[in-house]
């Protein structure tokens, strides 16, 4: 037998065992074989997940200093908190595929990858901190509880902290919007316009039509994803209705409406010009959200220095006792 024909069988039978875990739905770990297509494509949506999350801070972020209370402010200061650890969580889960943290940032600070289009959409006002978390949140949440059960472990496991946090920032939100929506005309028509303008973006947030990903079919054969993006965004607007009817809120859509046949609300075609214009960079935020990124990243240098001088005289004093320790006992 040949190099060449051996490692040929080898693969086979990799693929092979491979083919089988997915199947039965085991998972995947770092050390075991996978295809290097399978690694890629983990590789792209784990680091598009950590940099939405990143991003996702500045909206937000926008509103500590001027919310209008200090329970307001903790709870949204500890929300940012959450989000900046989803980020490293997700970050940690990529590092495990053989890629690294410096790497999958230059790439998102050269815009080599991407985020969600979502965090390209201003926050005009108090209310649109709510309109987040409902809407932005709720369909992260629909989107990311099946990932709780991904094929790769590291990723899963995550995942399951992440949709605990996700919950309560979603119940924050709605909290918030229910609070404006019962106050003064004022205040509820400052919801009702968040709402008007939220609304669409979450939608987006699914990714294009089954028909137009170019990734979903292929996530979906390995168990990355256990959904299309059609049927998740089916799920969160038939989440949303009765929501939003509890609020008092309406949501923009003339076409939204009970389907008895079908068992799903029926809603209005999704502006898709729009989303690609944004993914591409020509959204309202883009070139904020992703300048502020760069500056913190550079302003944070000296940290980052710092805390690998300190592990690396930390590594070093340990060797030096153990190496006088193994001298004592010579």
């Amino acid at each position: 037998m040949t190099a060449v024909t051996a490692e040929h069988t080898a693969d086979t039978t990799h693929q092979a065992h491979f083919d089988a875990a997915v199947a039965a739905d085991e998972r995947i770990e770092p050390r075991d074989w996978m295809p290097d297509e399978y690694r890629s494509s983990l590789v792209r949506q784990m680091a598009q997940h950590a940099h939405s999350e990143i991003i996702g801070m500045q909206p937000e972020a926008n509103w500590i200093t001027r919310a209008p209370s200090l329970r307001r402010k903790a709870i949204l200061m500890a929300k940012v908190q959450d989000e900046a650890g989803h980020g490293l969580y997700l970050y940690s889960a990529a590092e495990t595929l053989g890629t690294s943290r410096e790497e999958l940032l230059d790439k998102l600070h050269s815009g080599r990858q991407k985020y969600s289009s979502i965090f390209n959409y201003p926050t005009l006002t108090w209310a649109d901190v709510g309109a987040i978390g409902w809407l932005v949140d709720g369909a992260a949440i629909t989107n990311q509880v099946p990932l709780c059960r991904c094929s790769y472990g590291p990723y899963a496991r995550a995942m399951v902290r992440i949709c605990k946090e996700e919950s309560f920032h979603q119940r924050q939100g709605y909290e918030l919007l229910l609070a404006l929506s019962q106050g003064t005309p004022a205040q509820h028509d400052m919801a009702q316009d968040a709402v008007n303008r939220w609304w669409w973006p979450s939608l987006m947030m699914f990714g294009p039509p089954d028909e137009e990903s170019a990734h979903s079919a292929r996530s979906m054969a390995w168990k990355i994803k256990r959904h299309s993006n059609d049927e998740l965004r089916q799920r969160f607007v038939d989440i949303c209705v009765p929501q939003a009817e509890a609020l008092g809120l309406t949501l923009p859509d003339p076409d939204l409406r009970w389907n008895e046949e079908r068992g799903h609300h029926d809603f209005g075609a999704i502006d898709w010009d729009e989303f690609w214009q944004v993914l591409k960079g020509d959204g309202p935020c883009n070139e904020q959200r992703i300048t502020q990124r760069r500056r913190a990243h550079e302003e944070g240098a000296w940290v980052r220095e710092a805390a690998a001088a300190y592990a690396a005289k930390t590594a070093s004093d340990k060797a030096e006792r153990n190496e006088a320790q193994v001298e004592a006992t010579a």
